[in-house]
């Protein structure tokens, strides 16, 4: 590809992605997204059958996304996330500190078993309900939904969407993905937790109004409840038979959700209404502009550099690309990251371990600035919606103590 060309499709995509992070006079991010696939389209910077081929890419994506924010938006509706966030704090028995380690917990749990996207967007304000029932300040409670939400995302492969991104047909059966990742993880997990502990010793310091008794599930609560049990063992035996994630979380999540609404003789419309459908044209448009990106040539030295450092040394190369996946996803944020990742593993032949840091870096490394994952984006509009806020830099610093600390034991437990 010519440089004039190769610069503008860089620039474009740059653009697009900046945009998708700053959302400039708040237009939604899938606008964003879709607008910089469509002008590299409509320029010429590349065919519009390539464009299409990228979109199918992330057809598995798709199907996994609708299935579990279908999921999602049903246990929200049937209390099962306030239910959830009730026995953490009951369970708290009045000490603060005890009450940050059940909704650690608790998060720990739903991000494993239903993805991060789901601990920021659902099991958050019911975090914010219990806190404020608690009569405690949120903002500790808030920050370990997020940081969590990250540190926990590598557990399982449905634990993140960008673990598919990341991996993409190469994504590896559970077995193997538990032998390469539960150590890391459970590194990550308890550096987060010790990090926050610590940060946060003077707030935890204190009592926690325990409430009386904690609200019960009704029968379609139960069934929500039934669902997201099904959805993890399902999704597992999937997993566990490397068959692709999508069209089991999909098909489950579909079940669920005309089961309850069918229980309750109710039209889907409302609840298909909290669904966030611009995940799909935003991850679409993605797909579209780093298959730009890769087909002007941008990722090729990077793809072998990486070759050459993993032939040298694959515990180097390991370090390296993990590091810098993980600082690398806050500057574009941890999907476009994902997809580009995923491109450079691919086309150097990185070894397991390789993309196995790379993966953990993608997953772990958005927990130093707010912009770093579509997780913590949707954290972020979430605690906003509840009239509290997070800035930037009061998010990047308690990052920048967490991040690095959690990334550096993961990494470390990935060489033993």
């Amino acid at each position: 590809m010519l440089l004039d060309a190769r610069s503008a499709t860089v620039a474009i995509a740059a653009a697009a992605t900046a945009c998708v992070i700053l959302r400039p006079a708040r237009i939604p991010e899938f606008v964003w997204a879709v607008a910089g696939a469509l002008l590299l389209l409509a320029c010429g910077l590349q065919p519009w059958s390539e464009g299409l081929q990228a979109v199918a890419k992330g057809l598995d994506v798709y199907c996994f996304l609708v299935g579990m924010m279908l999921l999602s938006e049903l246990g929200r509706r049937e209390g099962l996330f306030d239910w959830l966030a009730g026995i953490a704090a009951r369970h708290a028995k009045g000490s603060a500190s005890r009450l940050f380690l059940w909704i650690y917990g608790a998060g720990t749990v739903v991000t494993v078993f239903m993805s991060n996207d789901a601990t920021a967007v659902v099991l958050t304000p019911a975090v914010y309900a219990a806190t404020r029932q608690a009569g405690v300040k949120p903002l500790p409670y808030l920050f370990a939904c997020a940081l969590i939400a990250n540190a926990a995302s590598f557990v399982l492969p449905i634990s993140n969407p960008a673990n598919l991104v990341v991996f993409g047909e190469q994504l590896p059966a559970l077995l193997p993905w538990l032998r390469r990742f539960l150590l890391p993880s459970v590194a990550a997990i308890v550096a987060t937790f010790l990090v926050l502990r610590w940060m946060f010793r003077a707030e935890l310091a204190g009592s926690v109004q325990a409430p009386d008794e904690t609200g019960r599930l009704g029968a379609t609560g139960k069934l929500a409840a039934g669902a997201v049990v099904a959805m993890a063992l399902v999704l597992l035996a999937a997993s566990a038979r490397g068959m692709e994630l999508g069209l089991p979380a999909l098909v489950v999540g579909a079940i669920a959700t005309a089961s309850v609404l069918l229980a309750k003789h109710e039209a889907p419309w409302p609840l298909l209404g909290g669904v966030s459908w611009g995940v799909l044209p935003l991850v679409a448009g993605l797909f579209v502009l780093v298959e730009g990106v890769q087909r002007s040539g941008l990722l090729q030295p990077v793809a072998e550099a990486l070759r050459e450092l993993s032939q040298h040394s694959p515990t180097l190369a390991a370090w390296a690309g993990g590091l810098l996946a993980a600082f690398g996803c806050n500057l574009v944020n941890n999907l476009p990251a994902g997809l580009a990742a995923g491109t450079v593993a691919q086309l150097a032949d990185a070894p397991a371990a390789v993309r196995g840091a790379i993966a953990i870096g993608i997953d772990l490394g958005p927990n130093l600035s707010v912009t770093g994952s579509l997780a913590t984006l949707l954290w972020l509009a979430a605690i906003r919606r509840e009239g509290e806020d997070v800035s930037a830099w009061q998010f990047l610093k308690v990052g920048a103590v967490a991040m690095p600390v959690a990334l550096l034991c993961a990494l470390a437990a990935v060489a033993i």
